[in-house]
């Protein structure tokens, strides 16, 4: 029977995190462990932690600083790696998912491994907003051939990124390709983590492994939306993906990238001001290029 380590990162969303430790308390296969990683929360989430009967194991991790969802999922996915756990199931505080979510991801990649092979990087649920409709940001990216699964019989289809919205990760991914970057801060981290496992193989979404994603407002995300008020979110991610760009694909995509964002901040009509800003960032990573950590060279 394979261990799994369910990691939760969260900062102040306290009654939202109630409903995730919930819902993984009532899996049909619980994880083996849940590893809380609170992100220096001043809402009370600590005190509810420390007071709250938990129904599983539970491990609290309380960060000194906020280090944003990269560094909170970094060292989370650390902390399950050295627990011994074979899979670590990632996800976000406004994470809830459905009762037989983690035994049919566990299904899943067992399936998909039997036709791809022991190279399959993670499995993924579908993710749903809290009407029933498909979650407009959580949609993973797809390989050409993505019901190449389904033909066979089987409830997944490929994909070669996905968000950290309910992601099976086998214990050998982590220890081959590392940990994410937690200098990211948040956005992107996601996208670049599980585009970097999948550069042997595909990983999977297992279409019927369900969470709800309680989240705002029930739509993507694109540079036409920035405002004042998400900037410094748009900030991060554009530095991120341009570093990705550069430092990893190279200068031809690093400049396209700064082309495409370039456009739709025009077709948005962001203000000048805050286009400025961003462009700046743009530039800005060039420079910002993060390290790989590997689990077993760190020490805790």
């Amino acid at each position: 029977m394979v261990t799994v380590a369910a990691v939760v990162v969260t900062f102040n969303r306290l009654e939202k995190l109630k409903t995730v430790l919930s819902s993984l308390e009532a899996q049909s296969v619980p994880p083996e462990r849940i590893i809380v990683i609170d992100n220096a929360s001043t809402d009370g989430t600590g005190n509810y932690l420390a007071a709250r009967q938990h129904a599983l194991t539970v491990d609290v991790v309380s960060m000194e600083t906020n280090a944003g969802g990269a560094g909170g999922f970094a060292e989370g996915m650390l902390r399950a790696y050295a627990s011994g756990a074979d899979h670590i199931w990632i996800m976000d505080d406004d994470c809830y998912p459905e009762p037989t979510a983690l035994a049919n991801l566990i299904t899943g990649f067992d399936d998909a491994v039997e036709q791809l092979g022991a190279d399959v990087p993670f499995a993924c649920s579908v993710v749903e907003f809290t009407d029933g409709n498909i979650c407009e940001m959580n949609n993973p990216l797809p390989t050409w051939d993505w019901g190449r699964l389904l033909v066979k019989g089987q409830k997944n289809v490929m994909v070669t990124a996905c968000s950290f919205v309910s992601v099976l990760i086998p214990r050998w991914a982590i220890a081959r390709y590392g940990l994410p970057y937690r200098d990211y801060f948040i956005w992107f981290d996601d996208r670049e983590y599980t585009l970097r496992l999948t550069k042997v193989c595909p990983g999977v979404q297992v279409l019927d492994s369900v969470v709800i994603h309680d989240m705002g407002d029930n739509r993507g995300v694109n540079f036409a939306m920035v405002d004042a008020k998400s900037l410094w979110k748009f900030e991060y991610g554009v530095r991120n993906e341009a570093s990705y760009q550069l430092h990893h694909r190279g200068l031809l995509y690093f400049l396209e990238f700064g082309a495409r964002l370039f456009v739709s901040l025009h077709r948005g009509r962001v203000p000048l001001r805050l286009r400025a800003r961003l462009l700046r960032k743009w530039l800005a990573g060039a420079l910002f290029n993060p390290s790989v950590e590997y689990p077993d060279q760190v020490g805790r």
